[in-house]
């Protein structure tokens, strides 16, 4: 009842300031090329996992963890940060409410999965952080939060998961497995991305009643430095959709207004009732886009549901696809060679897929496309985002286009600009027959013979940026060092762009 009443009191006409309508939003270049930024954002050299725990930790009442590596700095963070004080002895960090975010340490991922379910049944806003494995024991209860249309915001450093080995290190084995769960799923580029994500994850999940998972490259973007513009309070609380805050505040089981949850149904009625949430995830597309132009209106960040990039002076025949860090490197890799054939869809909203808004940013000259997936389906006839385009090119009548499906970056393997050019050089070949499909990059298969030959060498980097590369044992202080080197540069001079990623192995 005390977070209801300050949530009464701190809408403050936010939401009547609004637009009407969903159906006004309109994502286009005229709407995004007239924004007005209202202040100067506050920077920071931080993580991604920072990044992302800094959001979460402001727009929530409690988050349940357990470590696993390599999420286990988000929840590390905002356990710190809820029992900090300040030298009155008050809490140095709170969210909204003004409250600390109650952050709970469970036994283990179930525990924690079922805690989150039992948290947001209550009425609570509750959010959790995990990766691999941890997050396979969180799905049986994604199966009931997304069918109880529970709105939560699942945040995901992306890890492989152990098949024939163990491995730590990022891919997207994990997150690709919560695809038939019912949480719609955003990706995230970069540092900056992960925070913007965040943030914007949560408004939709608010507005939509779909649960949301939200998820960035393990280590590739969870643990890389940069700097990144934070979203301050007073742009949070404008952005956040206070009256379905408390409509879900009122959903919560009570005796004072009693309800019927997690029923067993027969088969008289369970169809129907499984099929009478279309309608939500119909809305997500539609609602997305709003919080997207919604964020750009207030912070100047521009985002899309499928980004598109190309740097040349005509139209392009062919197209990469791709999702996660991966859509940088292709991006920039492009930008330096001024292709004019070759453009670049990076996707953002990954779950609910719309056919006809990846349709709508495949420009029509199109006619070859190369998918990249970073995770493997074996026995599959082709990975997640491969079947996903296919599907869509069919459906939006456009079923002459060829597509190429290829494999990259499993287990943290480095994707560079020359493994663009490899992806290039075989998606151009002119007999369509003799393009190498399915196909891998980045190692020399031996066996199956399906990788592609490394194509030219290509920097893209200016020639004022300065590279260093250090090299230290584990526990050593090494790579606190140079965390803080990197930090303290960024720190001091505003006027450069700092970039550190660090890379760790198990070997002795």
């Amino acid at each position: 009842m005390e977070q209801t009443n300050i949530i009464q009191q701190q809408k403050h006409n936010t939401n009547e300031e609004k637009k009407d309508s969903m159906d006004e939003c309109i994502m286009n270049n005229d709407d995004l090329d007239q924004l007005i930024i209202k202040k100067v954002a506050e920077t920071v050299v931080v993580d991604g996992n920072w990044a992302v725990a800094h959001a979460s930790y402001r727009m929530n009442d409690v988050a349940y963890i357990f470590p696993i590596t390599p999420s286990s700095t988000m929840g590390e963070i905002a356990d710190e940060w809820s029992s900090t004080e300040d030298a009155n002895g008050k809490k140095k960090y709170v969210n909204l409410w003004d409250q600390e975010l109650k952050v709970v340490e469970m036994q283990s991922e179930g525990g924690a999965a079922g805690a989150l379910h039992g948290a947001l049944v209550s009425g609570s806003l509750a959010t959790t952080y995990t990766a691999s494995q941890g997050l396979l024991l969180f799905i049986p209860n994604l199966y009931k939060i997304a069918g109880e249309l529970l709105p939560t915001v699942i945040h995901v450093a992306a890890r492989a998961l152990a098949g024939q080995a163990l491995s730590i290190y990022g891919d997207h084995s994990d997150v690709m497995l919560a695809r038939s769960t019912g949480v719609a799923m955003v990706s995230s580029f970069t540092v900056q991305e992960a925070h913007d994500m965040a943030i914007i994850s949560q408004i939709t999940t608010l507005n939509s009643s779909v649960p949301f998972l939200h998820f960035m490259d393990g280590f590739r973007t969870s643990h890389e430095i940069n700097r990144i513009q934070l979203v301050g309070d007073e742009d949070l609380r404008e952005m956040m959709p206070w009256e379905k805050v408390e409509e879900h505040r009122q959903r919560a089981l009570s005796p004072m207004h009693p309800c019927q949850r997690g029923t067993a149904q027969s088969p008289d009625v369970f169809m129907q009732l499984v099929e009478s949430s279309n309608k939500h995830y119909q809305a997500v597309n539609a609602i997305f886009e709003k919080a997207l132009l919604d964020f750009a209106h207030i912070t100047g960040r521009k985002y899309r549901p499928f980004e598109y990039h190309y740097f040349g002076s005509t139209m392009p025949s062919i197209a990469i696809v791709t999702m996660g860090s991966s859509v940088e490197v292709v991006k920039e890799t492009l930008k330096y060679l001024q292709s004019e054939e070759v453009c670049a869809i990076g996707i953002r909203l990954f779950r609910p897929w719309s056919p006809n808004g990846f349709c709508s940013v495949l420009p029509p000259s199109v006619l070859r496309v190369a998918t990249l997936d970073r995770t493997k389906e074996s026995g599959s006839q082709g990975e997640p985002i491969y079947m996903d385009v296919c599907a869509s090119l069919i459906s939006c009548k456009r079923g002459g286009v060829y597509v190429a499906g290829g494999r990259y970056g499993l287990g943290s393997k480095d994707f560079t600009p020359s493994m663009v050019t490899a992806v290039i050089q075989n998606i151009t070949i002119e007999n369509e027959e003799k393009i190498q499909h399915p196909f891998t990059v980045g190692i020399n298969d031996d066996v199956t013979h399906l990788s592609l030959p490394l194509g030219k060498i290509v920097n893209p980097l200016n020639d004022d940026v300065t590279e260093c590369v250090f090299y230290g044992f584990g526990g050593d202080g090494t790579v606190g060092a140079n965390k803080e080197s990197a930090k303290i540069i960024g720190d001091y001079r505003q006027d450069m762009c700092v970039q550190a990623y660090f890379e760790y192995d198990a070997k002795k």
